[in-house]
């Protein structure tokens, strides 16, 4: 890991106004209108996610812009360069969702490339769809000068006859229609009306769980993590993101002084007390990893017995993140929190404030007048959603999001799929029972490569009306919109002979959240035997991104990144 802790301020302006090579230097800002007295400004960077590709994304050139004219006005100059995103939703179910995870890499070795590469003094980073939160966070740990994240914002809902509709509605809708439950013409006008522009998937999915977080870890102003796109207090809120950064910067306040292992147990209680996505787990490894802080994935589970569901927000729950926001947002959620000794009040925050000072002004209890944020003597579950499951199918642990269940026990016989494909097609062909234990496999960090999501499977059973009755495994992902009986992340996974690996059809699976166990119920001998007819299968890549991806990345366990050497 780069260490720029040694850094001096505006080390690149001061890089180009001394030494021999001064004269080269500057010819090329020249070139691009610079004048003499730009040279004493610091040189701010935008890492600037903007792309017509998803409408996650399309909405961010205007707050790129806000932000540049906010570094402008601050003193500072501005540096555009781009990031790339893949788009969750389009690419789900197919064989795109394996680029998904990759790209989180990808976009935390653009920001680091570009920023060390250039010699930045500051980066901002706007970003929307999933993959742009961790990838722009860890690559602004790993370049570690003073930055902050610009959430692109969510989506407004979608309507259809009086419902709210988001990205989540399409894929359960595809599972009611092949059950016989909706029309070919509703489920078309679904499909037609549930994304009515710009923004990121608007339940506590991952966009939206990850933006909340880098909130509660003090890399993003208040407020910013749960304003929608197309509003114009997104835009202001990424002008006066760019005056706090200046200002970061004259202070040399870095990332890693702000994300420390206290900070990640803030923003890990914040993503249990709204309900968010079980892709923080894998992320904020990830973090916690670039920042050089201390956490395994048994430290999710510490932070979920302490702290309980307050918001009532979809997958599982009731409302959308336009709801939260308008409820009191994160700051009201991260105030009850502190109020009952569930938050680290002293941790500092990207404006040079504590977590306490940042929230001395919000009330205790949430406002009488919502239902979105509950009291903490009201929770909508008393401890959190993300369980973390061990037993002999998953040593190193695994993902269970258990909230909006009646009963998270189950054993059943196994149905086995060795790609996500199959198993959604025997989904909607009626083939899948209640009681069943469906296991999707070879699909992790290696043996996706890439690990892809299973939006498609999940959101087909909750359409079949089979949620709650049919288990379903995998060293897979799932969406921040998946619920019911689920568990991912199960490592070791297939392809590195995890004993997911040797499941046969009808074998019995017990899938307990209470007693945190996922066991595969056959004797020592039958497994001895199995393991020794089993061998591994060739590389799906042997060429390009996903090779490397597949070569490199580590258990999913440790975050699924690529440089745990």
């Amino acid at each position: 890991m780069t260490d720029t802790h040694s850094r001096p301020i505006n080390a690149r302006s001061k890089n180009i106004t001394e030494g021999k090579s001064r004269a080269p230097n500057r010819s090329m800002y020249y070139a691009m209108g610079y004048v003499e007295s730009d040279f004493r400004k610091p040189m701010v960077g935008v890492a600037n996610g903007h792309s017509t590709i998803t409408p996650c994304n399309s909405g961010l050139q205007k707050l790129a812009d806000a932000a540049v004219a906010g570094i402008e006005e601050a003193g500072g100059n501005a540096q555009i360069f781009g990031t790339p995103t893949i788009s969750d939703g389009m690419a789900m179910g197919t064989e795109g969702m394996k680029y998904s995870l990759v790209s989180r890499e990808v976009i935390s070795d653009c920001i680091e490339t570009c920023v060390q590469g250039q010699w930045m003094d500051g980066v901002l980073v706007v970003g929307g769809c999933d993959k742009n939160m961790p990838g722009g966070m860890m690559g602004m740990l790993r370049a570690n000068v003073p930055a902050i994240y610009v959430y692109g914002g969510t989506i407004l809902p979608g309507k259809w006859k009086g419902q709210d509709l988001n990205i989540v509605s399409v894929f359960e809708a595809v599972g009611q229609n092949a059950a016989g439950k909706l029309s070919d013409q509703d489920l078309r006008e679904i499909e037609q009306h549930a994304i009515p522009g710009t923004g990121s998937c608007g339940g506590m999915y991952t966009a939206n769980t990850m933006s909340s977080a880098f909130e509660a870890l003090g890399m993003s102003l208040p407020y910013s993590s749960t304003m929608a796109n197309p509003h114009d207090e997104k835009q202001n809120s990424a002008r006066e993101s760019a005056r706090v950064l200046v200002e970061a910067i004259k202070k040399d306040l870095k990332p890693r002084d702000i994300v420390t292992r206290k900070a990640i147990e803030n923003a890990v209680a914040v993503i249990m007390a709204t309900g968010g996505s079980t892709n923080a787990v894998l992320h904020f490894l990830a973090i916690a990893h670039a920042a050089g802080v201390e956490w395994t994935i048994d430290d999710f589970e510490r932070i979920r017995l302490r702290t309980p569901v307050l918001c009532d927000l979809k997958p599982s729950g009731k409302y959308l993140a336009v709801d939260l926001h308008r409820a009191g947002g994160i700051p009201q959620v991260m105030k009850t929190l502190l109020a009952a000794g569930l938050l680290h009040g002293d941790c500092i925050t990207i404006s040079g404030q504590t977590i306490a000072e940042v929230l001395k002004d919000i009330p205790d209890v949430p406002r009488a007048d919502q239902d979105v944020i509950r009291p903490i003597d009201r929770p909508l579950y008393a401890q959190g959603h993300l369980a973390i499951l061990k037993g002999n199918l998953s040593p190193e642990g695994c993902v269970a999001k258990i909230t909006g269940l009646k009963n998270p026990v189950m054993t059943g016989p196994a149905r086995v799929f060795n790609d996500e494909q199959s198993a959604l097609a025997a989904i909607l062909a009626g083939q899948i029972k209640a009681g069943d234990v469906m296991v999707l496999r070879y699909l992790g960090p290696k043996g996706g490569p890439g690990m892809p999501e299973m939006l498609a499977p999940t959101g087909a059973l909750i359409g079949a009306g089979l949620g709650e009755s049919v288990g379903l495994i995998t060293d897979g992902r799932f969406s921040g919109g998946t619920w019911g009986m689920v568990v991912g992340h199960v490592a070791p996974e297939a392809a590195v002979g995890g004993l997911i690996a040797l499941i046969e059809e009808g074998d019995s699976i017990t899938i307990d959240s209470h007693q945190l166990l996922l066991q595969l119920n056959v004797g020592d001998d039958v497994i001895v035997r199995r393991r020794a007819g089993w061998t591994a299968p060739a590389p799906r890549y042997t060429r390009g991104v996903q090779a490397k991806f597949a070569f490199n990345a580590c258990s999913a366990s440790q975050g699924a990144v690529l440089d745990n050497y």
